[in-house]
């Protein structure tokens, strides 16, 4: 049996290990079946595969000459919900190129390495955090618990070998905690939002985008975030390695339309994240969150050096509960196609392996008459029926432009500002803020994700805890 199901006389041929017809070279009716694992509702890898899926990006970049010209692709796009079930179908045979997060990555990795023959190849990133966000753990918003710690002996869901999983076991084995500091279960993101919606269980952790979109849907509250890790996090592309070895040319396809379909996110990121709902259901305003501009994930398919280097912590993370076979990652990564795919497009690849920029909120504030230049300080409102966010200079330009709408008839559906202290993109009515109305006209308010972050700002600074409804009435005032 051959590691891809091939129809017609390429088969044959094969199988029977005919001399002078050799894959890929084949008569017109040999057809190549490649099996694609995608995470359609895991935010971050939409442009490594339903974009790809639903814009024919990937059939756009495919090879057609030479050796390619007898050959007919026929694309098996298969969705999962997390990465361990791709890996399994990698190991089977089944799928030839799959999509993960760091953790699963790295298992997939050692799995195919323990099984000779089964070997898979790092060839690409889709998006990172080089600080760790995207996975979150959240409680039901009418919880008592505020922190990691408040959940000592409780019980708490994550899918168990996923992102967010590793984050978990991340956290714990940094704050010196047992494995059984909690009652630890595995549950996907469908039960663990149904049980944590019931109140069934009383935290869940989860990877992309369900610790902001839980929140976002109204009945969670986010109380850690990856980013207080400082551990980046990414999803990257896997690969078989005979695969890749017999169809080079179809992997660095593969990276090009990965790479154009990046490209087709900043060109529009409302428009796409429009478009991310209508194909993900994932609601529009928390796709926008991730991969709008200075969102919480960078799409950039290089490789860096510090990927590589998470890759190692998360491995010796497992290596010291026993959960992961070992992994030469020298071996593993094989930048030859993402190289080769800069190459082709006349792009700079070291370049870009030295950055870690990203497109950034900017523009003129219409509130506030003031340009953008602090993108960290900056947010957005986006009104209902509004074709995109509006962009503001500050978080108090931000509320006031929150206010002005309301004031106006207008129904804000989501706003958007960045934490003080992990600088990523929250949701305005989700954070807690540090107040200070020593001067009405000229108050300061400042957005923070988690509860003791605004309260240990607010303190020192010598204001008060506050929340949206407080953030709002006290921009409601402000001379601007």
């Amino acid at each position: 049996m051959t590691p891809y199901p091939l129809r017609g006389l390429l088969a044959v041929a094969l199988s029977a290990g005919l001399a002078g017809l050799s894959a890929p070279h084949a008569r017109a009716a040999d057809e190549v079946l490649i099996g694609i694992g995608t995470q359609n509702t895991t935010t971050n890898t939409v442009t490594g595969g339903v974009v790809l899926k639903e814009l024919k990006l990937l059939e756009k970049h495919l090879p057609r000459t030479g050796k390619y010209k007898n050959i007919s692709f026929k694309l098996d796009w298969q969705n999962f919900t997390s990465g361990p079930p791709i890996t399994n179908g990698m190991m089977a045979k089944k799928l030839h190129i799959g999509m993960m997060g760091d953790y699963p990555l790295l298992v997939n990795g050692a799995t195919g390495q323990s099984q000779p023959g089964n070997e898979t190849q790092l060839v690409a990133v889709i998006a990172y955090n080089a600080y760790g966000s995207g996975n979150g753990l959240v409680v039901h918003k009418d919880s008592p618990y505020y922190e990691l710690a408040d959940l000592k002996g409780k019980n708490v869901s994550v899918p168990f070998g996923s992102a967010a999983h590793g984050m978990l076991l991340q956290a714990m084995q940094s704050r010196g905690w047992a494995e059984n500091f909690w009652n630890l279960s595995s549950q996907s993101p469908e039960v663990g939002t149904t049980n944590l919606q019931e109140k069934k269980i009383d935290g869940h952790a989860n990877f992309v985008p369900f610790a902001d979109l839980l929140p976002y849907r109204g009945f969670a509250r986010k109380i850690f975030d990856g980013a207080e890790t400082k551990v980046p996090t990414f999803h990257g592309v896997v690969v078989r390695k005979d695969f890749a070895t017999q169809y080079p040319e179809v992997v660095v396809a593969y990276v090009k339309a990965l790479m154009e379909a990046n490209a087709w996110v900043r060109a529009n990121p409302a428009a796409a994240a429009a478009k991310v709902e209508e194909w993900t259901k994932i609601e529009k305003e928390v796709a926008y969150l991730y991969l709008g501009p200075g969102g919480i994930h960078t799409l950039d398919p290089s490789i860096k050096p510090r990927w590589l280097d998470t890759i190692k912590t998360g491995h010796e993370v497992l290596t010291r509960l026993n959960r992961v076979k070992p992994l030469d990652i020298a071996a593993w990564v094989n930048e030859s196609y993402v190289k080769q795919a800069f190459a082709e497009l006349k792009l700079d690849y070291e370049a870009q392996k030295q950055t870690l920029a990203n497109y950034d909120i900017g523009g003129t504030d219409a509130v506030c008459k003031l340009s953008i230049t602090r993108p960290k300080e900056a947010g957005e409102v986006w009104a209902e029926g509004a074709a995109a966010p509006t962009a503001h200079a500050s978080p108090l330009c931000t509320l006031a432009a929150i206010h002005k709408a309301q004031t106006g008839g207008k129904k804000v559906k989501v706003a958007y500002v960045y934490d003080k202290a992990l600088g990523i993109k929250v949701f305005a009515d989700k954070a807690f803020y540090a107040l200070n109305a020593s001067d009405p006209k000229k108050p300061l308010l400042l957005p923070f994700l988690l509860k003791k972050d605004a309260e240990a700002h607010a303190a020192a600074t010598g204001g008060k805890l506050g929340g949206y409804a407080d953030a709002l009435a006290l921009a409601q005032g402000a001379a601007l």
